[in-house]
């Protein structure tokens, strides 16, 4: 990356403090997506020459949801398709061996507050479920939907204390096993917990308001020299 000179990290600093209070005072923030969607010439000709595991997850996907709302030669992103504030799925295979070697290439995204004193018995039980504190998200990658929406459900019962990251695995991949055989398997079918729509984030405490605002003042003196 290129440095960056004083005067513009002063700048680009204050530039961010402006925006947060602009949001602090009402305006809107966030990830949004878009409502348009995508051709579907362009995403049969993305998915093409995907490997077979990508390329199954996203015409299963598309077949659910219909069209991705965007396609870029990595990546097909839904936004709000069916329980789900987000989906992605990538052409880029990341290997996951539990509970059985497989590749995942399907990540879904739910509002939901994670205490931060929970992260890491999340870790323990899957480190394919992924919290983002700030954004108050947390999302499931796996190989397909169902497995998703396993451990999005595990993952709520790990927070609300009903198991703990070892018996979440043995539930997983007990559950796992019975899906696969078309067994009851409600864990895997629907999400078992009320989704949260907004509200979720966490924003943090500031702790450079002192040096910000001494930051506004050099800016005023190195603008006032020139």
């Amino acid at each position: 990356m290129k440095a960056m000179e004083a005067k513009e990290r002063l700048e680009t600093a204050i530039t961010g403090t402006v925006a947060a209070k602009k949001i602090e005072a009402g305006g809107e923030h966030g990830e949004k997506g878009t409502a348009q969607t995508a051709e579907m010439n362009l995403v049969q000709n993305i998915i093409k020459d995907w490997a077979p595991m990508p390329k199954k997850s996203a015409e299963q996907t598309i077949a659910s949801y219909g069209a991705p709302n965007e396609a870029i030669d990595s990546r097909l992103i839904w936004y709000n398709n069916g329980p789900w504030k987000r989906t992605i799925v990538y052409r880029d295979e990341v290997l996951h061996n539990f509970p059985a070697p497989h590749t995942d290439v399907i990540e879904q995204f739910i509002d939901y507050q994670v205490p931060p004193e929970m992260f890491s018995e999340l870790a323990k039980f899957d480190g394919s479920v992924i919290v983002e504190r700030t954004k108050g998200e947390v999302s499931a990658r796996c190989d397909m939907e169902a497995a998703n929406i396993l451990a999005l459900n595990l993952m709520h019962d790990i927070v609300t204390g009903k198991c703990d990251a070892e018996k979440g695995r043995e539930i997983y991949a007990e559950t796992t096993g019975k899906f696969l055989m078309n067994q009851p398997a409600p864990y895997a079918e629907a999400l078992q917990f009320d989704l949260q729509h907004g509200n979720t984030e966490d924003n943090d405490q500031a702790k450079l308001i002192e040096p910000l605002n001494q930051a506004v003042d050099k800016v005023k003196e190195i603008i006032g020299d020139k």
